[in-house]
């Protein structure tokens, strides 16, 4: 009889084996699934949770209480969450929107980011890829490098040295590569920035904008604040009544301000770049502003033939090619437009499977180049009717 009664135990112990084996995975993969919703449902809920309004920090008062100022410019005396570290009048923190309650303080102190007007690899553009403006290199030199250099030799002499420079002409003449060589040669930090880029949407931001850069560029020094098409920011002021030339006129007192103004620039120059000199306002151009006005004239005979050897060295072309009577069918071109000339001769070449560049392939880009030229001076007299 024992025997018998082991058989039956011997199947319920397999068959509770077998279930309970079977069970498991079915168990680890519920689980899983229980904490998939569960994370699901944590997303939803960020989702759902009510944003927080980006204000910033007037006033503190001892008691946690502090005054903020929200987007609109509205101002109000709210409480701070014991969570919220110490604050300081002009942080940015983030409030709860219905009672304004601070809960946290944000790691940005400005509104605009101006690091990106820097750029982080210096210019190493140097004189000697500069032909043809052999003068104004000359006396951007003296206004700009020499009192970064060599600052205590005016200190000897008695006079200050110009704040900034003015760099006019015709497109394509070298405005910016000066700009950057001259960066280059004093290990400066460059600040590069379009002058239309100043002009913001808002009341005052333009102007909060420029103080940054300027801030930035102190803080930086030795620095140089190129401003390219300065005529889109400093144009003569006239009265009209649209809110948007009234913020332009801000933004340029306030640009005069930082130029002359009651904090020095130290370290700090200015450059500007403008093919429109005669639109200018003439407080930007007076003594004690942009001092130094340097005009960048389309290149000569000798200025092109210095441009094309520049832009022609790396090229690999007979030299027996008389460059002269080349540089002789360039007449009125810019330095661009004779950079031009040796790319477009590359590419005839390219398309020829060559890798030799001809006489004939840079008498075609010649040629290519001024029919372009033509054409954008057709387009612009019958611009108008």
């Amino acid at each position: 009889m024992p025997a018998k009664e082991s058989k039956p135990k011997n199947i319920i112990d397999s068959i509770m084996y077998s279930y309970s084996t079977s069970a498991s995975p079915y168990e680890e993969e519920n689980r899983i699934l229980k904490e998939t919703v569960q994370r699901l449902k944590e997303e939803i809920e960020r989702y759902r949770a009510s944003p927080l309004m980006v204000c910033e920090v007037r006033e503190i008062f001892p008691n946690s209480t502090v005054i903020i100022k929200i987007p609109n410019g509205n101002q109000f005396l709210v409480n701070t969450s014991s969570e919220c570290e110490k604050l300081r009048s002009g942080d940015v923190v983030l409030v709860e929107q219905k009672n304004l309650t601070i809960i946290r303080k944000v790691p940005i102190t400005r509104r605009f980011n101006v690091e990106k007007f820097v750029i982080v690899e210096k210019p190493t553009i140097s004189w000697e890829e500069i032909g043809g403006l052999n003068q104004q290199i000359q006396e951007i030199k003296e206004v700009v490098e020499l009192p970064l250099k060599k600052p205590e030799l005016f200190k000897k002499i008695g006079i200050s040295p110009p704040k900034g420079i003015l760099l006019y002409g015709e497109p394509g003449t070298g405005k910016t590569l000066l700009a950057k060589a001259v960066a280059a040669s004093t290990n400066s930090t460059f600040i590069e920035v379009v002058g239309a880029e100043l002009v913001q949407k808002f009341i005052g931001e333009g102007a909060k904008l420029v103080k940054e850069i300027f801030d930035l560029a102190r803080k930086k020094s030795p620095a140089i604040i190129f401003i390219d098409e300065l005529d889109a920011l400093a144009a003569k002021r006239i009265e009209v009544g649209t809110s948007g030339e009234r913020e332009v006129n801000r933004t340029f007192m306030q640009l005069l301000a930082e130029i002359d103004g009651f904090k020095p620039l130290d370290n700090v120059k200015v450059i500007g770049a403008t093919n429109r000199k005669d639109i200018l306002d003439p407080a930007v151009i007076r003594p004690g502003r942009l001092d130094r006005l340097i005009h960048i004239p389309i290149p000569n005979k000798e200025a092109r033939l210095e441009i094309f050897k520049i832009h022609s060295r790396n090229m690999s072309y007979d030299r027996k090619i008389n460059i002269e009577a080349l540089v002789d069918r360039m007449e009125g071109f810019s330095g661009a437009e004779v950079k031009a000339v040796c790319t477009e001769a590359g590419y005839f070449a390219i398309r020829a499977d060559r890798t030799n560049v001809t006489k004939e392939d840079f008498l075609k880009a010649i040629d290519k180049v001024k029919q372009e030229e033509m054409l954008e001076g057709e387009d612009y007299m019958h611009m108008f009717g």
